[in-house]
């Protein structure tokens, strides 16, 4: 097995992350509608306003090796959102975490944080990942605040990074680097405890 190359299913208490099957679709339409997500300027839900088509780019990129796309599921069985391996470069030991939504029902649940530790873990322990990018737009302060409440520190900003629906856009990238994780580690343990006692 090259866990490079076969994608995993994680599973925790809180969620399930398992490959992205085209039948999943409308539940991903779904789940981005709740809280009108698509309209957010600033996120990559936008691209589910023409779902055939963010569903095709996304396989793309997995069919050529560079994304792991995870369908994001309850333990009752239910996909509430998405969530990839993204970048991927297996020579250099470094990916990205990103390409995450979910719907407006389970955020600011344990479902983020739990996704996050199960994505982290297999990286560093399974893949031998170096270092672990996750990036955002400028304008989502929200997704900047998430990123930094995980323990990953800011690399910087790269300004004038992506033309999208004709807006440049900045770029704020944090990374996990390998000696890191274990106190990302414990610090995602302990957020997800609290939560569960809430």
């Amino acid at each position: 097995m090259n866990p490079w190359r076969d994608q995993p299913t994680l599973v925790g208490d809180h969620v399930r992350l398992r490959p992205l099957a085209p039948e999943d679709r409308d539940a991903l339409v779904a789940a981005a509608a709740d809280g009108a997500q698509t309209e957010l300027f600033y996120t990559n839900v936008t691209t589910f306003a023409d779902p055939d088509a963010a569903m095709a780019a996304i396989f793309r990129e997995r069919d050529h090796g560079r994304a792991m796309p995870f369908a994001v599921e309850t333990p009752d069985g239910r996909v509430v959102g998405l969530t990839r391996y993204m970048r991927m470069n297996e020579g250099h030991r470094r990916l990205e975490i990103g390409g995450t939504f979910y719907a407006a029902a389970v955020q600011r649940t344990g479902v983020n944080t739990e996704a996050k530790l199960l994505l982290l873990g297999h990286a560093f322990a399974v893949m031998g990942c170096n270092v672990v990018q996750l990036r955002t737009d400028w304008f989502n302060t929200r997704s900047q605040a998430a990123i930094e409440r995980l323990g990953a520190k800011r690399d910087g900003v790269l300004r004038n990074h992506q033309l999208t629906d004709g807006r440049l856009r900045d770029i704020v990238v944090y990374s996990i680097i390998a000696p890191e994780w274990p106190g990302v580690e414990r610090n995602l343990g302990f957020r997800l405890a609290r939560a569960a006692r809430r």
